[in-house]
């Protein structure tokens, strides 16, 4: 028995190095973006204009308290390799809690797009992601209404919803708002990765580093991040019905 064990764990062993060290090489090659003068940097941007978010204050839990440049960067002396979580606030944005990994010595990603207060009972959707592909595109589907996306509507026609930012040279973030929530309607919000359109067995989409964020009630409600190594151009994030969000989190060639 002692000898299968033996085997198995040296047949499993090289699989599990191999999946760690893409990874590292994955964050590795953003380093030289990542770090300044041996700390690391991390980017607040503003998700309703994309713009650097200036004096925002940064607190990461037994690390320290940051401040933001006129860059929206903070530094922060380089922790040990780990999951960390970090509140973001400002005045006239949401405050927010966000984690991120420290791996190899560097971070997986460090680009945070935060939302200004919005109205109550709307909600904001915001997409990121990493280097590649340099366009991905946000589509918000109201059945039997409207479709929210850089290709289709920028504004539904009873001004409820709204493509705030259409994000075309990587990173992000690409956002869309809506003031209510019809909750007599299904919406399903979907990310395409126009980019590579025409490959349908591509994994670009899934190596992207996508993450989407619901905000609403002036509070990140939920996060989601995409499941690497999987075929498609269609990630299909979640659903609202009733009011309620249901995941999906599955990425194929819907669309």
């Amino acid at each position: 028995m002692k000898r299968i064990v033996i085997i198995f764990c040296m047949l499993i062993t090289p699989f599990v190095l191999t999946a760690q060290y893409e990874k590292m090489l994955e964050t590795m090659e953003d380093e030289e973006e990542l770090l300044e003068n041996g700390k690391l940097v991390l980017r607040f941007i503003n998700a309703e204009t994309g713009a650097p978010v200036d004096e925002g204050t940064v607190v990461i839990d037994k690390i320290g308290e940051y401040t933001t440049d006129m860059l929206g960067k903070a530094y922060i002396e380089l922790p040990e390799d780990g999951t960390y979580a970090l509140e973001f606030s400002k005045e006239g944005f949401i405050t927010a809690i966000y984690p991120f990994e420290i791996v190899a010595g560097t971070i997986f990603y460090n680009r945070f797009s935060v939302s200004p207060v919005i109205e109550m009972g709307a909600i904001r959707l915001v997409l990121d992601w990493g280097k590649s592909p340099k366009d991905l595109d946000a589509h918000l589907i109201k059945e039997g209404d409207y479709h929210i996306s850089y290709q289709d509507m920028h504004n539904s026609r009873d001004g409820s919803a709204k493509l705030d930012r259409d994000d075309l040279k990587k990173f992000g973030p690409e956002t869309i708002t809506v003031k209510n929530i019809d909750e007599g309607a299904t919406y399903t919000y979907f990310v395409k990765n126009f980019s590579d359109r025409k490959s349908p067995r591509s994994k670009a989409l899934s190596k992207s580093k996508a993450a989407v964020r619901i905000y609403g009630d002036n509070q990140l409600l939920k996060t989601y991040t995409i499941t690497p190594d999987q075929k498609g151009t269609t990630w299909m994030v979640f659903t609202i019905e009733g009011g309620e969000i249901k995941d999906v989190n599955e990425v194929g060639n819907q669309y």
